[in-house]
């Protein structure tokens, strides 16, 4: 379990940083070591090592899908920059603008925002391990 072990190092500094209460960090950290040799633990990291196995593919499609799907995510947030100095121009543009956005991303289904968290924190774990391995630079 190679990918196991190069996961609990990292979780366990991010537990460090983000629970400031010590006793809280200690169930956290013991809750993981629970979880190694559950079976769900088991299942993350299959389905991890098909998300490495897919970001180290040689398959241009395959190894663009996920940064070019961070990079749609990221225009969608910086359309706010021209939308205020729109809103400061003509209120109700923006304001239908705004609306008909809303509307189109309430119309999307919520196993679409799972497969987008989902994707974009597989990314981050495979960029982290292939770092911590030396493979990625």
């Amino acid at each position: 379990m190679p990918l196991l072990e190069t996961l609990i190092g990292p979780i366990s500094s991010i537990i460090d940083k983000i629970i400031p209460d010590k006793e809280a960090r200690a169930k956290a950290k013991l809750e993981l070591l629970r979880l190694e040799g559950s079976h769900e633990l088991k299942a993350i990291e299959a389905r991890l090592a098909a998300i490495v196995a897919e970001a180290n593919s040689h398959d241009p499609w395959t190894s663009r899908a996920r940064p070019s799907f961070l990079y749609v995510m990221y225009i969608l947030l910086l359309t706010a920059l021209p939308m205020g100095i729109l809103a400061a121009f003509s209120p109700a543009t923006a304001k239908d603008i705004a609306a008909g956005m809303n509307a189109y991303l309430g119309g999307l289904p919520e196993p679409l925002y799972a497969l987008f968290g989902t994707g974009y924190l597989g990314y981050t774990a495979a960029r982290q391990w292939g770092k911590t391995r030396g493979t990625d630079r």
